[in-house]
């Protein structure tokens, strides 16, 4: 029998008002990829952050074992000492710097006081070798894209001589490719003999690379289950506590007249001259219809959206938008929101909240001056509205003085989508609405855009989870390198039939 590595034992968080970790127990086999699975705020991230010593030790109940022995950590250096690394979602990496840098910050290469760049460079070609970059180590960081930059984040773990190395969230940001390439560097490290441990919402990802799965819903631990036999809908059961016969709401959707008219949209890039990112892109939205756009990275779909959305992306814009078969200019994203249209951007913590504001603020942003009295914002107004959505779009926060970015995932988007809907909009586009949040908060937000849909109002759903699309929409637009492939009815929709026409290649969209 495998031996454990870690186990944790009784261990319980409180923040004022909030018991995050109520007797969560968790043991760790010694070489497995272990997942760590549940809602967002059932306490995953947190019980992390005690392992790592990010809540050093005394700020917590319970004990932590680490290779047979208790440990008591004061802070990261502590449990980095022991060869426990995390990688944070949000990636720790000085933009910058070079990678060679960001690989030994803080454990820099140095002989009698100066750092020894050659020994510096030619061990993080090493580390770099290992995770699969052919970078030269003395590139920025900020040269990278999202994939490289976690393999890089993985380096610096394994420049530690990590023996646990945990990861949070490591896929949510990239695309199929990227993600696949890091799943096989996890199996190629436990075949090392590295234990890892991973949090994820990706429960197909979760399937195929974990040994173990640990569940945990509302701060308690629910079941471990071995990988074998395993399924999704068995997951999801433990973590929302009852069974999800239906991913998605039931809808009977009620399609009226055409509400907005996209023709001949062309779009180039502002930074790479005479590449062309939307190319001639049609498209039709109705009252009361949910929308889908499919399309593989790079496609074009937030290009198309940001484009249309008051100009707030690309350059040489070209085409007509008709509202109520009125052609309509938006030349900003004012003007965008007073013809009545809204973007939810897919990046909701850069672009799409203040997360050092709360929640009030947050949700009145973008309309402002429906709040305003003789030049002021009625402060009593804008808490009646606020508080109306967090009731109403079930945020669990205890009042709209919460600050937005200590909120779960789930919570944010649903910040977010108030937003929007405050400004009254008849169109709404959605760009990866649900990236990031778990099952449970899905199905929320789902229930939330069908609602959107019965009121009348446009609904565009842009979405890489071509499940989701199915579940969702009313018809499924598809691109593929920037021109419009296909235009497919929901009873005609399989993923087969729209992965092929978000292949495409150009002469398919003529």
């Amino acid at each position: 029998m495998t031996e454990s590595i870690l186990r944790m034992r009784s261990i319980t968080k409180t923040f004022p008002g909030v018991k995050a970790l109520s007797d969560v127990n968790l043991e760790v086999l010694r070489g497995e990829i272990h997942a760590i699975c549940g809602e967002n705020g059932a306490g995953k991230s947190t019980l992390m952050k005690v392992l790592s010593g990010v809540y050093p030790h005394g700020d917590y109940d319970g004990t932590i074992e680490f290779e047979g022995a208790e440990c008591q950590f004061s802070g990261i250096r502590d449990s980095e000492h022991r060869g426990i690394v995390i990688i944070h979602q949000e990636l720790a990496l000085a933009p910058n710097l070079s990678i060679a840098e960001n690989i030994f910050l803080g454990n820099e290469q140095a002989k009698r006081g100066l750092i020894d760049w050659n020994r510096t460079n030619a061990a993080a070609a090493g580390l770099l070798r290992r995770v699969g970059l052919r970078e030269n180590p003395t590139t920025q960081v900020v040269e990278l894209g999202v994939g490289k930059q976690q393999l890089v984040e993985i380096a610096k773990a394994l420049s530690k001589q990590v023996k646990l190395l945990i990861l949070d969230e490591p896929t949510a940001a990239l695309n199929d490719e990227d993600s696949a390439h890091l799943l096989n560097l996890l199996r190629g490290l436990r075949d090392e003999g590295i234990t890892c441990v991973i949090i994820s919402h990706k429960l197909n990802e979760v399937l195929s690379i974990a040994d173990r799965v640990t569940v945990l819903r509302d701060g308690r631990t629910i079941s471990t289950l071995d990988s074998e036999g395993l399924t999704e809908d068995k997951i999801i059961s433990g973590m929302v506590g009852r069974d999800l016969e239906h991913r998605f709401p039931p809808h009977e959707s009620t399609v009226g007249e055409e509400v907005l008219r996209i023709e001949d949209w062309s779009v180039h890039s502002p930074t790479q001259h005479g590449r062309l990112l939307v190319d001639k892109a049609n498209l039709v939205l109705r009252r009361g219809e949910v929308v889908g756009l499919a399309g593989l990275m790079g496609a074009g779909r937030t290009e198309l959206a940001m484009s249309v959305f008051g100009r707030a992306y690309g350059a040489n814009i070209s085409g007509k938008v008709f509202k109520n078969g009125r052609e309509i200019q938006m030349r900003s994203v004012r003007e965008a929101i007073d013809h009545g249209i809204a973007y939810a951007t897919e990046d909701r913590k850069k672009y799409g909240l203040n997360l050092i504001e709360d929640i009030k603020r947050n949700v009145s942003a973008a309309a402002l001056g429906k709040l305003a009295k003789s030049g002021w914002v009625d402060d009593n107004e804008e808490y009646k509205v606020a508080d109306g959505f967090r009731k109403s779009m079930n945020i669990k926060a205890p009042s709209v003085s919460s600050i937005t970015g200590k909120l779960s995932g789930g919570n944010q988007q649903k910040v977010v989508l108030s937003k929007w809907i405050f400004t009254d909009p008849d169109v709404l586009i959605l760009d990866e609405p649900t990236r990031g949040i778990d099952v449970g908060a899905k199905y929320e937000i789902y229930t939330i855009i069908n609602a959107l849909a019965d009121q009348g109002k446009a609904v565009l759903v842009i979405s890489s989870e071509l499940p989701e699309l199915l579940g969702l929409c009313d018809r499924i637009y598809t691109l593929s390198a920037g021109r419009i492939t296909g235009e497919v009815p929901r009873a005609e929709a399989t993923q087969e039939g729209l992965m092929t026409l978000m292949t495409a290649g150009q002469e398919a969209g003529k």
